[in-house]
Order: C-alpha cells, then structure tokens, then sequence
C-alpha cells in the first residue's frame, strides 16, 4: 500500500507506518490501536490516519461538513458517543466515524450497527472494560548472560539492529568463540562456518536467528506479556462477561501468564526457585555452617578435661606437632562430629541435591582445626554451579515459555483488539438505547443509495424526521418534547423568540450528521436523501460592518454553484444587515438555491418580506406559539407546514384584547 496516497499522510507519518508489521491491516480495520504502535504516532493522530484510510477505500474526497456549525454538530455527536465509552481507546476510535454521502461508507457502518446493538450493555462488561488498554511494547532490556557472534561486517550489522537487548561480537574462528564463552553464559554464532565446533560452554550455532527472535531472546516475549498481564486478563474476563468467542484458549492463556512473574522472569517452578534460594542464601548458610561446627566444638572441649602427661607434651613439641595435632589425637571425634554438622546444615539449609552436596563435604576441613573454616574455593566452585544450573533452568524454561507465548501472541492481539472493538460497539448501543434510536431510511437520488428504498421516486428529496427529540438541549432527554417535521426543497421557518427554532435546526443537522454516518438517530422515523455537503449557518451576533457583510456574502456565493443536493440551515441571517436588506439578500439566496433543487431551512422573522421580495413561491412553516400561560409561552414545538406563525408581540396584544372594551388592542391585532 502506498501509505502517502491517503488523506493527510505525509512522508513521515508513512515511513512511521512502514515499520508496523500489519499496518495495512490495521488500516483496512480502523484499528487505532495498532497504528498508534508506529513511532511518533499518538491514538488521536492514529484516528485522523484511520478515517483517512477509509474515505480513501470508499472513494469519498468530499467534505461533508462544510461550515464550522456544521463541524461542531458533528463534534457534539462524536462527544454523545464518547461519553458512551469506557476505554481511551474507544474514545478515540469514535472519531473514525464521519459522515459522508458515500454509499458504500455508510453500509459498512449500518453493517456495524446492526451488530452493536445486538449487544446488552451489561454493566458486570462495562466493568470488565475499564481494566484493558491497547497492548503496550514494553522497554527495551539488556540481556548480559548471552552474546551473539559472527565473523560477517553485514551480519554483525544486521544483529545489532534485530537484536538491541544483546551483544554482538565479531570473532574469526573458534578460538574466538572459545573466549566469548568464557565471558557469557551462552554465546549464539550466527554463521554455518561454525558448525561442528568444538568449544568448551554453552555455544549455540543459529544461522536462522534473526528469523526466530523469540527463540534467541525469549525476554521479548516475556516481557511484552508480563508488561501487559493486567490488559491481557482484563480483555479475557471481558469476553467471559460478554459471551464471546475468545481467540484463544483462555484457561490455557491464564496458565501461561501464571508462570510469568510481573517483571518477566519466571516463576511457579519448584526446582528453579530452589537454585534461586541457593544462590542468594550461599553465603550466609556457610557462615551459619561454620558457627554450628565451632559451638559445637567449643562445647565438646568445655565439656571435657583433657589430660597430657608433660612427657608426652614435650615429645610432641620437640616432634613439632601443632596444637592441631593435640586435638586430633584428644577431639578427633569431636571434630568428626562438629563438621559432619557443618555439612549437614549447609545440606539442609540450601536444599543440595546430592552431587551438590559433594561440596558441601568438601567444603570444611578433614585436617583438626580451630576456628572451624570453609574453604573458599570449594565455595566459590558450588556458587558456580549453583550459578549455572540456575541459570541453564531459568534459560530452559524461558524458552519454553516464550515458545508457547509466542504462540499466543497473535491470538492476544485480536483478543485485546476485540474486546476494545467491544467497547465502540457498546458505546452506540448505548447511545442508541439511551436516546430511542432509529436507523433512518434513505431515499435515493442517483441510483447508488446506501438504503432501503432503492429505486425510489427520483423527485423526492429533503428529509422527513417523526418523534425527533434532541439530546443537545440542556434539559433531561425524558423532558424533551419530540418534533415531526418534514421538508422537501427551499422553505422559511417562522416562530415566536425562545420558541425552538434554533433547536429544530440543531435537531435537523444532527440527525442527518448521524444518518449520514450511518449511525441511528434520536427519532422514532427518519427519512431523508442523502445529502452532498450540510451548509448550517449559525446566528450572527448583531449586525455586521461593511467588511463582514462582505464576506458573510462571499460564503453565501459558493452556494450558488457546485453540489446539487446539499442540505442549508440558516439561522437568522437577516441580522446581518438592515431587514429591508435582509429581506432582499435571503431572497436572492433562496432564489438561487431552489434553481439548485437544493434543500433549505432559513429561519427568519422576516417571513413576509422574504415572500415578497423572492420571484418564486417560497414554503412557510411555523413553529406556533398557542398562547401565555402565567406569563410563559406554550408552543407546540413541531413546525406547521405552510403556516406564518404569530409573533410574541402578537400573542400579548391577543392577551390584553380579550375582555377589553376600548378597542385599542384589537385595532392593534389587525396590524399584524
């Protein structure tokens, strides 16, 4: 794949996406949390990369979204789904949804939702959810216990860059080796030359090591599952929870990680802890040793009274016997017994199998001495066994280890990938339970429609919303009143102040966002076209000085060409200008999007004028305001077609004629 040929990748972000082993995979899945591995990749910017992806897949080089209201509908919906996930991962994987007018886009993600909101969000998943994290590539660590060793310039190259943890030695034949093996534990030649060497230690002829990585550092492995134990188990316990089909054996999974300690070594192996004890309780058991033989001895001289004639003391003087030969001819049982001590508890106290235990026989002296002392070379020469069977078995089961992680690394992935995965399908099924959710039906226009009623009548167009209530209000949801409201090409929307007709707008661009991601929307049916670009126009604060004036308008004539079918919401824009202006401007604008057969939704207060002013019949609904009620407007919040609804001004004049004899206020009505 050709990584710079999609949306907003440049030579940098390409080459970070080359060093990934499945990033075209990842791409073609949306999967953030594998592209957010390339360096220099966050999750976010691993979302933007996503999205791009796809639109490149559909072929949609659109933008949808084409003014900064519109984008901010959008944002708000992505934030009403956010809000639905537990995991960060999840939350950045949102933004993968966009809406587009692509017909293929927008069934592979109705396709998405029809799985996801077969899923019950049970609270015991979302529990599970909020322990797993996208898998984290632990730190690099040196291994000092082995090298690698080649007589190649190239290979020594190409073993340095595949094999950071270790060290990598140049050597020319095996006197070369010989030495390197004397320094590590194991040494690992990478060239066939050396086969058949024979060098005394533990050398190891691998020409396919850089093919089988975890067999030559089985740490990498360990360490990738031991850093990421708690995700991986969390990500199982999810699937469990949910009911789904793990990837792997999760019993088996759980007993492979039970043998691997946090910090990767190994762990759960009788005889390798018992060389590990050893190890590290060498010293001080031979000390304890040594104070056994002495007490022991001590007592046995206290306890006895030993008797020589002076004759024979100075014959043995003269003799030149040491006092040691004195207590070998009085405490030579004694002695016996002190040391046979001595070695019985360093036996004991390290646990030495018998051919270890041979040195802990020869560790004391058999010669009469006092103090009792070790020898410490027959010590050292048991740490160094102890040493290197520790390290033979801790080598032996790492490798064992990590071939069966190694195994389970893949089928870890996609487990960990999909129970995230889970979390995004939850988060819609949530936000479509939590707002009584539909999928709306599309009508097509160009044959090519991503819905159900292909081949539909071809004149029909605009969108058709029953039971819309938006969750954007600053109310309960529950207390929203739900909005029918139907529109089919250029129409005014008219209404008292504070009665809902920005609300119907931001209803009306949210629910074609959703649809047009392919995401269910806040409504009991919904039925629309699917629109080329949504155009919504926020109130302008206050009129405009000539320099805005000019280039609100500017915005406006780019209306006037390109797509057909776009969707415009408009929101008062007569405020940016004097009405009498106003009303003319709108008009135009309405003029040039009805040739356009585009839809439109303008509210205004000018209603009447912009009738008037425009050269063809224009459509006008009314958000009507049934009347005060203890000084508060009721309003029947779903627009009546074909209807100029009554102002606020008109309602209180309507208020104060009702039992009013003077006539004042009913001559103020008929102005209206």
């Amino acid at each position: 794949m050709q990584f710079e040929a999609i949306p907003g990748v440049g030579e940098k972000t390409a080459a970070a996406l080359s060093e990934l082993d499945d990033a075209e995979r990842a791409l073609d899945e949306g999967d953030v949390a594998t592209l957010a591995r390339a360096p220099g990749l966050s999750e976010g910017r691993a979302a933007v990369v996503a999205r791009g992806a796809i639109r490149r897949r559909h072929g949609d080089d659109g933008d949808f979204l084409a003014t900064d209201r519109a984008r901010e509908v959008y944002e708000d919906a992505l934030g009403l789904l956010r809000e639905r996930t537990v995991t960060d991962y999840a939350a950045k994987r949102i933004a993968t949804f966009y809406p587009t007018r692509s017909a293929s886009r927008i069934r592979e993600v109705r396709e998405f939702v029809d799985r996801a909101t077969e899923h019950d969000p049970d609270p015991a998943v979302l529990d599970a959810l909020s322990g797993v994290e996208p898998l984290s590539p632990p730190a690099s660590r040196r291994v000092r216990d082995r090298c690698l060793a080649t007589a190649d310039a190239e290979r020594f190259a190409a073993a340095e860059e595949a094999f950071p943890e270790l060290s990598v030695e140049v050597v020319e034949d095996a006197r070369g080796l010989a030495e390197l093996a004397r320094s590590y534990s194991t040494v690992v030649a990478l060239d066939e030359q050396f086969a058949g060497v024979d060098v005394e230690g533990d050398v190891r002829v691998r020409p396919d090591a850089m093919e089988r990585p975890d067999e030559i550092v089985p740490e990498r492995v360990l360490a990738l599952f031991a850093e990421n134990r708690s995700r991986i188990l969390a990500a199982a316990q999810v699937h469990e929870t949910a009911g789904l089909s793990p990837s792997c054996d999760l019993d088996g999974l759980r007993d492979a990680l039970d043998r691997l300690d946090d910090d990767g070594t190994i762990v759960g192996d009788a005889e390798l802890d018992r060389l590990v004890t050893a190890v590290d309780d060498l010293d001080a058991a031979v000390s304890t040793a040594e104070s056994v033989a002495n007490d022991r001895l001590r007592d046995a001289i206290r306890e006895r009274d030993v008797t020589i004639e002076g004759t024979d003391f100075l014959s043995l003087v003269e003799q030149g016997a040491r006092v040691d030969s004195l207590l070998d001819r009085e405490l030579d049982d004694d002695y016996a017994d002190a040391v046979a001590a001595a070695r019985e508890h360093l036996v004991d106290a390290l646990d030495l199998r018998p051919e270890e235990a041979d040195f802990a026989e020869r560790a004391f002296p058999e010669d009469p001495t006092f103090p009792i002392e070790h020898h410490e070379s027959v010590i050292s020469r048991l740490r160094t066994e102890l040493k290197a069977g520790r390290d033979r078995r801790a080598a032996r089961l790492k490798r064992e280890l990590a071939s069966d992680l190694s195994a389970l690394r893949e089928p870890v992935e996609r487990l960990v990938r999909d129970a995230l995965e889970l979390d995004v399908e939850l988060a819609v099924a949530r936000f479509a339970d939590d707002f009584d959710c539909a999928l709306p039906t599309f009508v097509d226009l160009d044959g090519d429609g991503p819905a159900e009623n292909e081949g539909a009548n071809r004149e029909t167009h605009g969108f058709a919303i029953e039971g819309g209530r938006s969750p954007l209000l600053d109310v309960a949801f529950g207390d929203v009143d739900p909005v029918d409201y139907e529109v089919s090409g250029v129409t005014l929307l008219s209404g008292v102040n504070s009665g809902g007709k920005t609300s119907t707008l931001d209803l009306v661009a949210l629910v074609v966002v959703l649809a047009q991601m392919g995401l269910p929307v806040p409504a009991e049916r919904v039925e629309l076209e699917r629109f080329s670009e949504l155009h919504y126009y926020a109130k302008t604060q206050g009129t405009l000085d000539a320099g805005a004036f000019e280039s609100t308008l500017r915005d406006f004539r780019t209306l006037a060409d390109g797509e057909t079918n776009r969707l415009v919401l408009v929101d008062e824009l007569e405020s940016i200008t004097e009405p009498g202006a106003s009303a003319k401007i709108v008009a135009g604008i309405l003029e040039a999007l009805d040739e356009q057969a585009a839809t439109a939704v303008f509210v205004s207060h000018l209603a009447r004028e912009i009738e008037a002013a425009a050269d063809f019949e224009v459509a006008v609904d009314g958000i009507e305001a049934l009347g005060l009620e203890d000084g508060e407007l009721v309003v029947n919040r779903s627009p009546v077609k074909d209807h100029l609804a009554r102002s606020t001004p008109e309602l209180i004049v309507e208020k104060l004629a009702d039992g009013d004899e003077s006539g004042f206020y009913d001559r103020l009505l008929t102005k209206f």
